[in-house]
């Protein structure tokens, strides 16, 4: 009834509803990613390359409530409807200038809306 290595109750007291990757770590297989240069590897890629053991996995296990995730999928996420009355900054005439109904002399001298634009 044994899997390929051993199993983490062998070795800790485990809680009974323990996943079967914490119970079997020995099944863990990786990220499949390519080995980088050894020059360029850092201490975390060597640290995160290794299959964890029954030493450093979790003897315990504890669902949290996925209410919060459940309620926003079926109703989705909060969309504001509201009226928006700032202005906004014009991209033509610059950082300072806000453009209004009434200012048509204020754009970049290459702005030419009646065509091709122009320096």
């Amino acid at each position: 009834a044994g899997g390929p290595g051993p199993r983490t109750s062998d070795w800790y007291r485990t809680s009974p509803g323990l996943p079967g990757r914490f119970q079997q770590p020995a099944c863990f297989r990786g990220y499949g990613k390519p080995e980088p240069h050894p020059r360029y590897r850092t201490a975390n890629q060597a640290y995160g390359s290794k299959a964890p053991t029954v030493h450093e996995v979790p003897t315990s296990f504890h669902v949290t409530s996925h209410a919060f995730s459940n309620t926003l999928a079926q109703c989705g996420m909060y969309r504001d409807n509201g009226l928006n009355t700032s202005l906004e900054k014009s991209h033509v005439t610059g950082p300072d200038n806000f453009i209004t109904a009434y200012d048509h002399l204020n754009f970049h001298p290459s702005y030419n809306p009646s065509g091709p634009s122009h320096c």
